[in-house]
């Protein structure tokens, strides 16, 4: 090979290294659970936007959260390495979805949590002005929790 094609491969590659993880969320994904066939159909994860139902919302990635965290929420191992994201949003109440369903019944939802482990994807809704707190008495007496669901790739 000539040179300047290693070097022109060796600088794509180090640029594709540096470049930060995109979260794993991202994309399409089917619905897989019963809730989520009942009530959001398939949906779409960007950057910025939530795609629930042909309706596009705004997110905003709030925080990481642990594996103890995540455990809180959904059903994973407390030690193990896997983290979830917190997201900040807003679906009015009054917003159908499928077979006429809310997210959140009477209330608006402000809060996803996503957690992606392998080709599945939960993803929890709260509503509620302050951000869930993610420990073992709060999420056992919450009730801000909306409901969790599954999805696929």
């Amino acid at each position: 090979m000539k040179r300047e094609t290693l070097v022109g491969i060796a600088a794509g590659l180090l640029m594709t290294c540096s470049v930060p993880v995109m979260a794993q969320e991202l994309g399409y994904w089917r619905a897989s659970s019963k809730t989520a066939h009942d009530i959001t159909g398939d949906i779409g994860i960007g950057e910025t936007n939530l795609l629930i139902n042909l309706s596009s919302y705004n997110i905003a990635q709030a925080k990481t959260l642990t594996p103890a965290e995540v455990s809180t929420v959904f059903d994973t191992d407390s030690a193990g390495t896997k983290r979830a994201h917190l997201y900040g949003m807003s679906i009015p109440a009054t917003k159908k979805f499928l077979h006429k369903n809310t997210l959140c019944g009477s209330d608006d939802t402000k809060w996803m949590v996503t957690y992606v482990d392998g080709n599945m994807l939960q993803v929890a809704f709260f509503s509620g002005e302050s951000a869930p707190a993610f420990t073992p008495d709060a999420m056992a007496n919450a009730t801000n929790l909306c409901g969790i669901y599954t999805y696929v790739r």
